[in-house]
């Protein structure tokens, strides 16, 4: 298969997340989506490695998995922190959460 399509998918899969970001409401599922960028941006690092024909991509994806694996443990932690007194994980509702 050519790393182009391969191209083409990171590209739809990052709009498809980009679009969930901006138009979904729950916290949970934006969350989901912002992982769903990330996996495309490590698809098309891995893509032009192989296209160059070097690894500097598939470390760059490495790393990227490590700082997605961090942001789940903090993200998930908000989302909980938030959800636990108003029953609800809508990021409209993290607004009324001000000090």
């Amino acid at each position: 298969m050519n790393p182009v399509n391969y191209l083409y998918l990171a590209a739809l899969l990052f709009t498809i997340g980009a679009a969930g970001v901006l138009i979904r409401r729950n916290a949970i599922v934006v969350f989901m989506c912002v992982e769903l960028m990330l996996n495309a941006c490590n698809l098309a690092f891995v893509a032009f490695s192989r296209m160059h024909g070097n690894l500097d991509g598939q470390v760059i994806a490495f790393f990227t998995m490590v700082v997605a694996a961090a942001e789940v443990v903090v993200g998930l932690a908000i989302i909980v922190s938030l959800s636990r007194p108003r029953h609800s994980a809508s990021v409209d509702d993290a607004s009324l959460m001000k000090l």
